[in-house]
C-alpha cells in the first residue's frame, strides 16, 4: 500500500496518479477536508473534486506524530485514540507554514498570518466590515487581500516589503507564463481601489488587549513620502512567505527505503511534485521523468518568485529587545541575541521548547540572527514530530 502524508496539491497529484497505475492509496490528512491551505474549503476546485470521487481513502483529521523507517510503520493520532499503519511505499507530501518575522506587537489578538487569517475566514470567522491591513511579501498577500475583500472586509492596505524594482524585473519570467498573467490580472481586478505600496511594512501594533492600529514603514518607494504612518484597523495580516514541513522527514533519517519527498511551495511546482512522487512510488518511474521538463519550468517560476520578493535588511531590526521571539516560552530578542545557533539558544533559554516545538521561532530565528537552518546542524526532531497524548505513545492498534 501507498501511503500518502498531506493532502494538499502535491498529496492529491500524488494519490491520483498512484491511483491510476493500479496501485492501492490511503492518504492522511490533519484536516477534516482534502485541500490543504490552498483549496480549503473549495468544494467545486475540479482536483478536489476528483479526488472525492476517485474514491482513496483519507485518514482526516489524523496527525503523522512518529514514524519508524525500519518497520515502515507510522504512528497517527487523532483527537479520540491513536494507532499504526504500515506502508510499503511512502509518500511525504507534508506542505509549508507561513514564515512569521516578530515586531512589537505582533502577539496581540488580532494579528494573523497572512494566510492564517484567510484559513479562518474560510472556517467561518466573521470578516464582513472589519478593517484589515495586509502585509509582508509575495502573491499570497494578494490573493488574501482578493479573498477577504470578497467576503466583505474593508481592506485598508497591502504593504508588500519587496521595492518596485524587484517587482519590475520579474515581469518576462511572468510573461513566460500567459496563465500565471491572467491569474494576477484576475486578483488586481479583485482588489481594484485597494492601496498597493511597495517597499514597505508593518513596523509595529498597538492596541489595548487587541490590535487596533498598526504603524508602516516605508523604504525609498514606499508611500507616502514621510518614513512612517499609522493606519487603524481591526486585523492585521502579516505573512513573509513560506516554510516548508520538513520534520517528519528528518525523522526518518537520510535516505530511508521506499520514501518519496514531494516538495511543496508555489502552487503549479507543488503539484507536478506529487505527480512524479506518485508514479515514482506506483513503479512507474519512465512516466515520471516525462514530468520533468514541466518540474523544471515551474520550478524556474518558483526560484524567480524567490529571488524577487527576498525579504530585505530592514526587516532584521524589527523587534525591540523586549519583543518575544518564543511566544510559547516568553524568550525575548535580548535573550537570544548572544547565542550563534537555534540548539544553543534552546539549552539555555528553552526557546523552541514550546507546543510549536520550534515552528515559529526558529526560521524567524535564522532570518534575525543568522542562525543555521536545523539540517544544517544536523538536528533530527525526535518523536514524537508534534505534541502527542502520554497515551498515544503506549503501545497502540496495528492497522
Amino acid at each position: 500500500m501507498i501511503v500518502v502524508v498531506g493532502a494538499g496539491p502535491a498529496g492529491i497529484a500524488a494519490a491520483l496518479r498512484a491511483q491510476e497505475c493500479g496501485a492501492r492509496v490511503t492518504v492522511i490528512d490533519d484536516n477534516p477536508s482534502p485541500g490543504g491551505q490552498i483549496w480549503r474549503g473549495e468544494s467545486t476546485n475540479t482536483w478536489v473534486e476528483r479526488f472525492r470521487n476517485s474514491g482513496i481513502p483519507i485518514l482526516a483529521g489524523t496527525r503523522v506524530i512518529a514514524a519508524d523507517a525500519a518497520a515502515h510503520t507510522l504512528l497517527l493520532e487523532t483527537d479520540e485514540n491513536s494507532r499504526e499503519i504500515r506502508y510499503e511505499k511512502l509518500i511525504l507530501a507534508t506542505g509549508s507554514r507561513e514564515l512569521f518575522l516578530p515586531f512589537p506587537g505582533w502577539t496581540l489578538p488580532g494579528v494573523f498570518g497572512a494566510g492564517g487569517l484567510q484559513a479562518l475566514a474560510k472556517s467561518g470567522l466573521p470578516v464582513s466590515g472589519k478593517r484589515v491591513v495586509i502585509g509582508g511579501t509575495g502573491p499570497l498577500l494578494l490573493a488574501v487581500g482578493a479573498y477577504l475583500r470578497q467576503h466583505g472586509a474593508e481592506v485598508k492596505l497591502i504593504a508588500e516589503q519587496a521595492n518596485i524594482q524587484s517587482l519590475a524585473g520579474f515581469a518576462p519570467e511572468l510573461l513566460r507564463h500567459p496563465r500565471k498573467v491572467w491569474q494576477g490580472a484576475s486578483l488586481q481586478w479583485a482588489i481594484a481601489g485597494v492601496p498597493y505600496r511597495t517597499g514597505c511594512w508593518v513596523e509595529s501594533a498597538e492596541g489595548r488587549g487587541r490590535v487596533e492600529r498598526v504603524t508602516i514603514r516605508s523604504g525609498r518607494d514606499g508611500f507616502p513620502t514621510s518614513s512612517s504612518w499609522t493606519e487603524d484597523c481591526d486585523y492585521a495580516a502579516i505573512g513573509y512567505g513560506l516554510v516548508p514541513n520538513r520534520e517528519l522527514e528528518w525523522s526518518l533519517g537520510e535516505n530511508p527505503p521506499d520514501v518519496y519527498i514531494a516538495r511543496t511551495g508555489e502552487m503549479e511546482f507543488s503539484f507536478v511534485e506529487g505527480e512524479i512522487a506518485g508514479l515514482t512510488a506506483a513503479g512507474y518511474a519512465e512516466r515520471a521523468v516525462l514530468l520533468h521538463p514541466k518540474r523544471e519550468k515551474a520550478g524556474a517560476f518558483a526560484a524567480a518568485l524567490d529571488t524577487t520578493f527576498t525579504l530585505r535588511e530592514e526587516l532584521k531590526h524589527l523587534p525591540a529587545p523586549e519583543t518575544f521571539v518564543c511566544r510559547c516560552e516568553d524568550v525575548t530578542c535580548e535573550r537570544l541575541r548572544p547565542f550563534d545557533s537555534f540548539r544553543a539558544a534552546k539549552l539555555h533559554t528553552r526557546c523552541g521548547m514550546g507546543p510549536c516545538q520550534g515552528r515559529v521561532c526558529e526560521p524567524a530565528a535564522s532570518f534575525l540572527f543568522g542562525w543555521p537552518a536545523a539540517s544544517d546542524e544536523g538536528r533530527s526532531p525526535r518523536p514524537p514530530v508534534f505534541p502527542a497524548r502520554i497515551e498515544s505513545l503506549l503501545p497502540v492498534t496495528k492497522g
